[in-house]
């Protein structure tokens, strides 16, 4: 019983998984979740660096690719700014994120690229303004941190999809668009063509807020205040260019932390580019299913989530219903307003 009250006790801070998704106008509890407003063709979009830097072509490509979707586009002030590895300082990048977000000329946020620099600005965002200016802001790999602090911080709905210069090809402007313009919720499923196999590790359903991104990224948040909570939710991860071996440690990490213990379901992506290593290994599958069997909770691999052209738009902190057996995340709601 003692047990179960420190869970409890533990969980107050998903009181919003025990509220429904709401925008409603006047005052709002601190822990309702808020949807972003919908995009619509000729809204603006800021573009922003929060992470690696970017050139004037990466810039290009992006400019004609969202141009293309029928959107107008502002520049962050800092956007090609170089501070050695980062997009500028980290005052500068966090400054435009904070302005994006002020901005009521702009609809939504799409970051530029990924790399590594979002966890160094996260206590230089304004949460609170986030939260009074609610809006779509997207992105991967990196970008895992920093839509995963709006959303536990500011309570506000975020995306991992693509980003700027990711490849809009039809299958991943597909998604952003029936999602983030069309506002449909949509169940996501696999191309029945695609070359890598859908694997169930443990079988069923269940139901949950759906949070996750980046596993390296995610193991090295553990600790700090910009974490959602995980009680009853469904965990998706995916990562790129790792051995099988940090897989484990890092799935290892969130065992320890006490964060697997608590999810409803699990999700990986691709681990694209990963490999066994030299040394005598297991295959990434026979990791999974030693960390995720034991937890007796659906779970996949094979999932269209992470560095691969054709991407899933997720919903951070919306409820969904995932099937093991099928490989599908249904979202029960719209993501937008």
């Amino acid at each position: 019983m003692k047990r179960r009250k420190f869970i409890t006790t533990c969980g107050l801070s998903t009181l919003a998984a025990q509220i429904p998704l709401v925008q409603a106008q006047g005052k709002l509890s601190p822990s309702t979740i808020l949807k972003p407003r919908r995009l619509q063709p000729g809204d603006t979009v800021g573009l922003v660096s929060p992470a690696g830097v970017i050139d004037a072509e990466d810039l290009a490509n992006a400019q004609r690719s969202l141009t293309q979707l029928g959107l107008k586009i502002k520049l962050g002030n800092h956007l090609l700014d170089r501070y050695g590895y980062l997009a500028g300082t980290d005052a500068n990048r966090a400054q435009d994120v904070n302005m994006m977000f002020a901005d009521n000329s702009v609809t939504a946020i799409l970051t530029m690229r990924g790399g590594w620099g979002c966890n160094r600005i996260l206590p230089l965002l304004n949460y609170a303004q986030i939260r009074s200016h609610p809006k779509i802001i997207m992105g991967f790999s990196d970008i895992t941190a920093l839509v995963l602090a709006i959303y536990a911080r500011s309570r506000v709905i975020t995306f991992h999809g693509a980003n700027a210069t990711s490849t809009w090809n039809d299958f991943t402007t597909n998604y952003a668009k029936r999602i983030l313009f069309d506002g449909e919720a949509v169940t996501m499923q696999n191309l029945q063509t695609e070359d890598v196999q859908f694997e169930t590790i443990s079988s069923g359903k269940a139901t949950g807020k759906l949070i996750g991104g980046n596993l390296s990224v995610l193991a090295a948040m553990v600790g700090s205040p910009y974490l959602p909570a995980w009680y009853k939710n469904i965990l998706f991860v995916e990562d790129v260019r790792e051995d099988v071996y940090r897989i484990d440690r890092m799935l290892t990490q969130l065992k320890n932390a006490g964060i697997l213990n608590q999810i409803a379901g699990f999700i990986f992506g691709r681990c694209t580019d990963c490999s066994i290593g030299d040394e005598p290994s297991f295959k990434l599958t026979q990791v999974l299913r030693d960390h995720l069997i034991p937890l007796k909770i659906p779970a996949w691999y094979g999932s269209m989530i992470g560095h691969i052209k054709d991407k899933f738009t997720l919903p951070i902190g919306l409820n969904v219903e995932i099937d093991a057996d099928a490989g599908t995340i249904k979202m029960l709601e719209s993501a937008v307003y």
